[in-house]
């Protein structure tokens, strides 16, 4: 290969350009500042539609962050012990009656209270 030819010095700033335009490119996807043929830096200019999806964005976060608020909420409840509370009163009901006496309750509706 001649060093000193025209083919190598194009080469060489045909990979010069390639390597700007990689490094451009990937300081946009990650929304750094993009960098002019000079070594200037240019400031991205925030759209109206860029603006709104920012603000669509936040609001979809903050909904999320509740659903999983509430989702840890269910959470609880299912895996707490009240959750077994209507298995407990349908154990209750298969239970033979007991009079009302044991129980402690008195169900006399003969003798019921008048208002004065």
């Amino acid at each position: 290969m001649d060093w000193g030819g025209p083919s190598f010095v194009i080469a060489i700033i045909a990979v010069s350009y390639g390597a700007w335009i990689i490094n451009n490119w990937i300081r946009a996807k990650h929304g750094y500042e993009l960098e002019d043929e000079w070594g200037g830096k240019s400031a991205r200019a925030d759209t109206a539609e860029t603006k709104r999806l920012k603000d669509e964005n936040r609001e979809l976060n903050d909904k999320l962050d509740m659903m999983q608020d509430r989702m840890i909420v269910l959470e609880k409840i299912v895996t707490d012990r009240g959750y077994s509370l209507s298995e407990e009163i349908e154990a209750l009901r298969d239970t033979p009656n007991h009079s009302a006496v044991d129980n402690g309750m008195s169900l006399n509706l003969n003798n019921r209270e008048t208002q004065t």
